[in-house]
């Protein structure tokens, strides 16, 4: 057990902890203003309202002091009913344009050497896409880095959203946490230095009992991707009841589904350390698990239902899974994909998340099947109050950051949500798993001034909320790029989300002119150069 604990803690460390470039100090965006007004805006506020407007919504510096409703749709608004700008305001003619809480990314890794990404190129893509908060799920770059950046976030000195730090159990130890007494003091020592939680991987089950009742003691929170070499003992509903507060991805969920097994049905040649055998068997997975709606299946969610537990599907990462072409052509990467990127993308046997050994039409019939029994539990476990939050885990698996967030939010209405339960999703829910729900996730007085301004809505269309935009074709037949995000306000500041790209595509073009590197086939760039304008 000494052993493959302290493997599985190399393997991971391995992977994640080599620290990329940070951030650079830097003064960009406007404002916080001593009063900023958003104008004439249609507010969708995701705590559940339908849309409504147009409305005022007064900030002054970096808290919202009021949200008023100005007139009727269609009907000049009276200015006497609006609220004044007061001297050294600023405002934003809001009209006719869609006005919704800063959205939250519960799986947002910041990146990593061998992924080749810079602090810059990840938080202007989040930033881009209206991301201004994330949970960082194992301080990839070391906690130290990642505390760094949280305070100079905070502090508006770099362009960057809020960050959440949960670092990854056992980092920093120098011999494996063999037992619950360890556990226990490296959890105080996490606290310690100011990390907001712990991610897990699966350990032991003393040892993790211990370190899960000892962080929620500490009153810190929890994420937890129940890895396979140790489901079998300790599944999701084992994490719940010790205090985890959420799940990542599904690990841990089918298994304890099971009824007519104990252990998932491994070919007799796995290997856990072939990838390709690893998703491979997990894409046949949720078919081993109670039928949905069944008796085992309500008592799980029953018992997951009572300990407010939070579940973070991330949908999107396995995308590629069962459709692996469309992932690898989504039109971004030929613009925003930087060359190191796109390399750890490729089938490898080294690069986690690279298991296109041979992938082809078996795999993916199973994949599209897993996701419709994976879908069932997820939509329903919402429909009867659960908690379920939007996170995108980018920078695997043909997954570009901001981009591979929209496309979670595609997803769960693919599962069955509203829009608006979406949104919901994506905003308040994710504050209310952080603890955080007094300051950001909701436009209401008294909260932070996180909000995104958009010109299209993105209840009728998720995808306009992507920076490529969506396709339209106009009353006079022209084709138009509509959407992409315009302002993406953080903290009081007001950054243009448009010219964040921009600063992430000259990023992109100098990494492939320095090598020589074209992801796209030629004249690709040119082609959605012309149709983006």
């Amino acid at each position: 057990m000494r052993t493959l604990l302290l493997i599985t803690l190399l393997c991971y460390t391995q992977l994640c902890f080599t620290q990329i470039e940070s951030a650079p100090i830097i003064n960009e965006g406007e404002g916080p203003y001593p009063q900023l007004i958003i104008r004439g805006a249609t507010l969708i506020n995701s705590t559940g309202a339908p849309p409504i407007g147009p409305v005022d919504i007064v900030i002054k510096n970096d808290q919202i002091t009021k949200v008023k409703t100005v007139g009727y749709p269609g009907v000049a608004i009276d200015s006497s009913r609006r609220p004044q700008l007061m001297a050294g305001g600023h405002e934003i003619d809001a009209y006719g344009k869609y006005v919704l809480p800063g959205l939250v990314d519960m799986h947002g890794h910041i990146g990593g050497k061998s992924q080749g990404t810079t602090a810059e190129y990840v938080f202007k893509l989040w930033l881009a896409h209206g991301i201004t908060t994330i949970r960082e799920p194992s301080c990839g770059n070391g906690l130290d880095w990642t505390l760094e950046h949280k305070k100079l976030s905070a502090q508006n000195k770099i362009t960057a959203p809020r960050i959440q730090a949960y670092t990854v159990f056992g980092q920093g130890s120098k011999e494996p946490i063999a037992t619950p007494e360890a556990a226990r003091n490296w959890v105080k020592q996490n606290a310690t230095k100011g990390a907001d939680g712990i991610k897990f991987f699966g350990l032991a089950p003393k040892i993790f009992d211990a370190a899960l009742r000892e962080n929620k003691r500490l009153g810190l929170r929890s994420a937890c991707h129940h890895a396979q070499l140790d489901v079998a003992r300790w599944n999701v509903l084992h994490s719940a009841e010790a205090g985890l507060t959420t799940m990542e991805h599904w690990y841990g969920l089918p298994e304890a589904l099971f009824v007519d097994k104990t252990i998932q049905d491994y070919p007799l040649d796995y290997n856990y350390q072939n990838e390709q055998h690893r998703f491979e068997e997990a894409g046949r997975l949720w078919k081993q698990a109670a039928a949905p709606f069944s008796d085992h299946w309500n008592t799980v969610m029953d018992s997951l239902l009572k300990l407010d537990f939070t579940i973070d599907p991330t949908f999107n990462i396995y995308e590629a899974s069962r459709d692996l072409h469309r992932a690898r052509r989504e039109e971004w990467h030929e613009i925003y994909t930087i060359p190191d990127l796109w390399r750890f993308f490729l089938p490898s046997k080294i690069s986690h998340g690279s298991y296109w050994h041979f992938w082809g039409t078996e795999q993916e019939v199973d994949w599209r099947d897993n996701y419709q029994l994976w879908m069932t539990f997820v939509n329903e476990y919402k429909n009867r109050g659960g908690r379920v939050t939007a996170g995108s885990d980018s920078g695997f698996i043909y997954k570009l950051y901001g981009f591979g967030y929209i496309r979670e939010l595609e997803l769960l209405r693919e599962a069955g949500f509203h829009p608006l339960e979406v949104i919901r999703s994506a905003t308040l829910y994710g504050a209310e798993a952080l603890g955080m729900d007094d300051e950001i996730g909701s436009i209401e007085v008294g909260k932070k001034a996180d909000l995104i301004i958009i010109d299209e809505n993105p209840l009728v269309n998720l995808k306009v909320l992507y920076g490529t935009g969506a396709i339209k074709l106009t009353e006079d037949n022209e084709i138009v790029r509509v959407g992409g995000v315009l302002h993406t306000i953080k903290d009081g500041i007001i950054y243009d989300a448009k010219k964040l790209l921009q600063d992430v595509r000259r990023i992109a073009e100098e990494a492939k002119a320095k090598e020589g590197f074209e992801i796209s086939q030629p004249g690709m760039d040119a082609f959605f150069e012309r149709i983006g304008k």
